[in-house]
């Protein structure tokens, strides 16, 4: 498998950003990328794929792609998402001129909560509806962990707006890949299908 095309985006400190999972590393070997934030089941072995990637930043997190509790399996907390939100700024705090790429192990869930979190803290003054818009020109596949986003917004300050808006991205891509409704069901996710703002 291939890593989806990698699109300019409007940010602070980084000109394209990425979105991808485990068994698309491999591909953007050569990509220039400067910064990067995994995203991992706990135990998860180290990826070899970073051996052969240029000079670059990485933070790893560890936690479990689910909205409910579930025995042995480790749920995301608030202070997952503070720890995106640190990451987000100590890249804006490098001037150069970089490649951002946020991956977990499918480049569904996890990866673009992440992704969309960093998107919303770095661009304030953007509306909620248009970073959704800009996530799913980033990994259309998008389909964000509800979970991840509440913290989000809490520790964004969006007052509720990122979470209505997540319910909406929820509709347009059902719209667009009905199949998702059984996917995320087999996944236990359920309860974000029902989020979703169909209008």
């Amino acid at each position: 498998m291939t890593a989806e095309p990698v699109l300019p985006t409007k940010t602070i400190a980084v000109s394209t950003r990425t979105i991808c999972g485990i068994e698309e590393l491999p591909s953007l070997q050569s990509a220039g990328v400067t910064h990067v934030l995994s995203i991992l089941d706990p135990g998860f072995p180290e990826l070899p794929a970073f051996e052969a990637y240029g000079a670059h930043r990485r933070t790893t997190l560890n936690f479990h792609d689910i909205i409910d509790p579930i025995p042995g399996q480790i749920m995301p907390k608030r202070g997952d998402v503070e720890a995106i939100l640190a990451f987000g700024s100590d890249i804006a705090q490098d001037s150069r001129e970089g490649h951002l790429l946020v991956h977990c192990h499918m480049g569904v869930s996890r990866s673009t909560a992440a992704m969309i979190t960093l998107m919303a803290q770095s661009d304030p003054e953007d509306g909620e509806d248009d970073l959704f818009a800009r996530l799913r020109g980033i990994r259309p596949r998008a389909w964000p962990n509800s979970v991840m986003i509440g913290f989000a917004d809490d520790l964004l300050s969006r007052d509720g707006r990122l979470v209505e808006a997540l319910r909406r991205h929820y509709a347009h891509q059902i719209e667009h890949e009905p199949r998702l409704v059984e996917w995320m069901g087999n996944l236990g996710r359920s309860r974000e299908v029902e989020m979703a703002d169909k209008g």
